[in-house]
């Protein structure tokens, strides 16, 4: 793999019958997009790649979608996937650029080092013609040592205490993921029940603008769109968007450019909307 997280069509196709190699589906999407992840995978998909579902593997203790697992569930699931402490694993999903990130977001949180995003997922893997199968591969079980637990794994997951903080005393930059509308708090909230707005002294940068044909623009695009944003790079930077999702595709550019992330909230504003003990900012 390269120093990059991502890797090319043509290096995935080069290497998918290399035995230390698993590739994952990730494909996840919001129910405005009307599609589903699962029926999409049965019907084609990369050969010999494995089904990642961001709601199936997750903390089901939590009220909040898709939050991180313990580390004994990533663990036990993943080696049910055929996936060793020294596999090398390549994420992809149906809209080039969208949930792979947040699955590579969570491979780096339980320290698994050999992992990358295939860089434009199916969409252009499809589009150059590459292999394509509706044939359902059965990986062979691995074992998967017991990753720290994710309280005390690389800092890199805020909660909402934690946010409360960094918005006050803005020790840290917190970077807002969703559309511009959403986060002005002029367009209703895709979740129901959720208040429209952002948290006070964040900064927008819809995940949209560091995109092009769903893939990440080059490395001088993604300092301008940040800088643009009014966020100063030379200090840390927290992430966030509505549900933990799109705020890895900022973590996963941030990390391209050299910038370590702080933090990403995995709560986001599907825990902060909801609360009524936090205060909500609107506009600009």
């Amino acid at each position: 793999m390269t120093h990059s997280h991502f890797v090319s069509t043509q290096w995935l196709a080069d290497n998918l019958d290399q035995p230390d190699l698993v590739v994952l589906d990730a494909s996840w999407y919001l129910p405005a997009q009307q599609r589903d992840a699962a029926a999409e995978y049965a019907a084609g998909h990369i050969p010999g790649a494995v089904r990642f579902d961001i709601d199936v593997l997750s903390d089901h203790s939590s009220p909040l979608p898709h939050m991180l697992p313990e580390a004994k569930d990533f663990a036990k699931a993943v080696g049910a996937m055929g996936i060793g402490p020294q596999s090398r694993v390549v994420i992809y999903d149906g809209l080039g650029l969208f949930s792979a990130a947040r699955v590579w977001w969570t491979f780096k949180r339980f320290g698994h080092e050999f992992v990358a995003v295939l860089s434009g997922g199916s969409p252009l893997w499809k589009k150059e013609g590459r292999a394509w199968t509706q044939n359902l591969s059965t990986p062979k079980p691995q074992s998967y040592p017991l990753p720290p637990n994710k309280a005390i794994n690389n800092a890199g997951v805020a909660d909402l205490e934690q946010i409360k903080a960094w918005s006050a005393d803005k020790s840290v930059q917190l970077v807002d993921a969703r559309a511009a509308d959403r986060f002005r708090g002029e367009a209703p909230e895709p979740r129901a029940g959720l208040k429209s707005g952002h948290i006070p002294n964040s900064f927008n940068l819809p995940f949209g603008l560091l995109l092009r044909d769903g893939q990440l623009k080059p490395k001088e695009d993604i300092i301008g769109a940040f800088s643009a944003a009014g966020v100063d790079l030379s200090r840390p930077v927290a992430t966030t968007c509505g549900s933990g999702v799109t705020a890895a595709i900022l973590a996963i550019a941030l990390d391209e450019i050299g910038h370590p992330v702080t933090a990403l909230y995995d709560g986001s504003w599907s825990e902060w909307g909801g609360r009524d003990d936090v205060e909500i900012a609107t506009g600009a």
